[in-house]
């Protein structure tokens, strides 16, 4: 979803990319990925493949670490022996979510499901690999290209007259065009380190799912229900919203509120 949303929005700015994706590339084959960074000679390596299918890692862990670990850490080698700068995308579920604050970037992450130990493991790989480097940690991702709540929100409340959304699971909605931006100031910068990057404000997946109903005039009841009553394979943070500390200290810049960015997403159809 990102990645396809951030590739447009680049070549729109005029800007000259090279897009990898499957079935074409497959970041695992150790081989054929570093010889074509090599190839390519990017300026940036933008990292954003991954596998994010939460309950999908918690079943097979295997293919979780091949994809979110071993195919990141090939991408970090191959960016180390060219020299150029990369920049990685991480997640919010490498945390426990236990805090009951804003998690800020130097906190400790200690995930509680194959995903999130799967993508705390890349960050490490990310980390060791290559000194030029930005890790980005985003919240709850949402846009077109993929698979997100916020449509399957849509789509269910066209279909039935009640909803069961879990509330007690809270963190930051975060739509990918909003992210476009920001990534490429950071990647231009020298500013290297571990960000997090969300839309501003927080909310359970229930208030998310009331917004949705409400913006897109559904005549659909969602009804609060908790994490244990969902049955999810995986165990996901209670509170996992994270501060942009380091983005907003270094670049003195803000993501708008995430109601806003739903509402223009919505209406964009």
């Amino acid at each position: 979803m990102l990645g396809t949303r951030f590739v447009g929005w680049l070549r729109a700015q005029g800007e000259e990319v090279v897009g990898w994706d499957l079935p074409g590339h497959d970041i695992t084959d150790v081989k054929k990925t570093i010889n074509g960074i090599h190839k390519v000679g990017p300026d940036v390596v933008f990292h954003f493949a991954a596998w994010t299918d939460v309950d999908g890692c918690e079943g097979n862990p295997g293919k979780a670490t091949s994809t979110n670990f071993q195919g990141t850490w090939v991408v970090a080698l191959g960016a180390a022996e060219l020299g150029c700068r990369l920049l990685h995308v991480s997640t919010d579920y490498v945390f426990d979510g236990r805090t009951g604050r804003p998690y800020h970037e130097r906190d400790k992450p200690n995930p509680l499901s194959v995903y999130g130990r799967s993508k705390l493991m890349a960050e490490k790989a990310v980390t060791k690999s290559c000194s030029r480097r930005y890790i980005v940690r985003i919240s709850g991702l949402f846009g077109r290209y993929g698979r997100n709540f916020v449509d399957t929100i849509r789509t269910l409340a066209a279909k039935k007259k009640r909803l069961e959304v879990v509330a007690d699971q809270v963190s930051s909605p975060t739509y990918a065009r909003d992210l476009c931006e920001p990534l490429l100031e950071l990647a231009r910068s020298r500013e290297y380190g571990t960000y997090h990057l969300t839309n501003s404000g927080q909310c359970s997946w229930y208030e998310l799912a009331r917004e949705v109903v409400s913006l897109v005039g559904a005549g659909c009841q969602v009804l609060p229900i908790s994490t244990d009553k969902a049955g999810r394979p995986a165990s996901r943070p209670a509170f996992s919203v994270l501060e942009n500390r380091n983005f907003k200290k270094k670049f003195g810049k803000v993501l708008r509120p995430w109601q806003d960015a739903l509402k223009e997403y919505l209406l964009e159809g």
